[in-house]
């Protein structure tokens, strides 16, 4: 049987064609399959992308990510923004604008998820927002003393990662119609919190970015498990700044 979308262009081929499971476009495939395992990534939702050098690699949109093959990968010239390989009976991800902006800042990987647990905090940081008066565009996530904030880095061009009794802090943006719509506040974001390495949307999941494609799933892996926590910590009335 056909791998699912797996017409491309035969041409640029060898850009995708490797044994190395490491290679950025069977790494991609082996994230998905494990996302979607997580339920961050279901009903074709979500992304991934991989920078190697100048080239950039990313999941197509409409691919079911569980059946995600290397064949399926766009590949774009980072310099140029030009497709270097275009499968043709697939398009390119929608989240393509906020990869790029990603790496414009020194990532070497981006992955979206749309996890139940990133969603429901941007909901209840909203309510916060709204029964105290304050504007929700200006709230964020933000939670302290919890050991699994170690597992965030400071900050871009700090050494370390954040220690449990920092503060971690997640901004939030607002849902737009549109995927690459979320690129101009995404970016505003970026430049109003310069050490984050992660920005949730609201009522949609969260964007997270890393040095390179295993610090990115560590932060992203971190970040779902204290989302969950602090949602499952509000149920029971506990606080999530001491």
């Amino acid at each position: 049987m056909e791998a699912q979308g797996s017409s491309a262009d035969d041409s640029m081929d060898n850009l995708v064609t490797s044994t190395d499971p490491e290679h950025p476009a069977n790494h991609i495939c082996t994230l998905c399959r494990n996302f979607y395992a997580l339920g961050w990534v279901t009903g074709t939702g979500g992304g991934v992308s991989i920078r190697d050098g100048q080239h950039i690699f990313i999941a197509p949109s409409g691919v079911q990510k569980e059946l995600m093959q290397p064949a399926n990968m766009f590949v774009m010239d980072y310099a140029t923004r030009a497709y270097l390989r275009k499968p043709p009976i697939l398009k390119p991800s929608a989240c393509t604008p906020l990869f790029l902006a990603a790496f414009d800042r020194g990532a070497g990987s981006c992955i979206h998820t749309h996890s139940q647990w990133a969603v429901l905090v941007t909901l209840l940081v909203e309510k916060d927002a709204v029964s105290q008066g304050r504007e929700v565009s200006d709230a964020c996530f933000e939670l302290e003393q919890i050991e699994q904030i170690k597992g965030i880095p400071k900050g871009r061009g700090k050494d370390g990662m954040l220690g449990f009794f920092d503060r971690l802090t997640v901004p939030i943006i607002e849902n737009t119609a549109h995927e690459e719509d979320l690129t101009q506040s995404l970016e505003a974001a970026m430049e109003r919190y310069p050490d984050t390495y992660a920005v949730l949307v609201r009522r949609h999941g969260l964007y997270v970015w890393g040095a390179n494609v295993q610090k990115a799933k560590t932060q992203a892996e971190s970040l779902d498990y204290i989302f969950r926590l602090a949602v499952e910590m509000r149920r029971l009335d506990l606080p999530w700044i001491q």
